[in-house]
């Protein structure tokens, strides 16, 4: 009884984080910060906590699952959803922020509007965009799975 709500917190800990930081938490930034390059700045910088809380997450799931006395076939979807949902993370992490990130800095002060760069900027934040909503589905899910 105590592990299975432990396992259900650690998810909407995980879950709740998600969608807080990307769609209440960024969007607000955006919309009531004047500067979008101090916004964007922010929401990287949160999303940096993020990928690490997500691993965090990750891994006490890990765990709890592991020593439950659940179902084999259960416990087999959750660990797909753990691993997928942290590649998610991983992904978003190491692969794309950084490369914006890059991106970003070679501009300088100059900026990224209107530059081919700033194009390759967009399709990489539209990615980041897009594995973020599909870790954040796959959060939904494993939420009723871990029920």
């Amino acid at each position: 009884m105590v592990a299975a709500r432990a396992r259900l917190l650690v998810a909407a800990l995980w879950a709740g984080s998600l969608w807080t930081i990307g769609y209440v938490v960024a969007p607000t930034l955006f919309l009531s910060l004047n500067d979008n390059v101090l916004a964007g700045t922010i929401v990287g910088f949160l999303l940096r906590t993020e990928a690490w809380l997500c691993i965090g997450c990750a891994v006490v799931l890990r765990f709890l699952v592991m020593f439950s006395p659940m179902e084999k076939e259960r416990k087999r979807t959750l660990y797909i959803l753990i691993v997928a949902m942290t590649l998610c993370a991983i992904v978003i992490y190491v692969g794309l922020q950084p490369a914006m990130a890059n991106l970003k800095e070679a501009a300088g002060a100059a900026g990224l509007k209107g530059t081919p760069d700033g194009r390759t900027f967009g399709i990489l934040h539209g990615a980041s965009q897009l594995v973020y909503l599909v870790e954040s589905v796959l959060a939904g899910v494993l939420l009723a799975k871990m029920r």
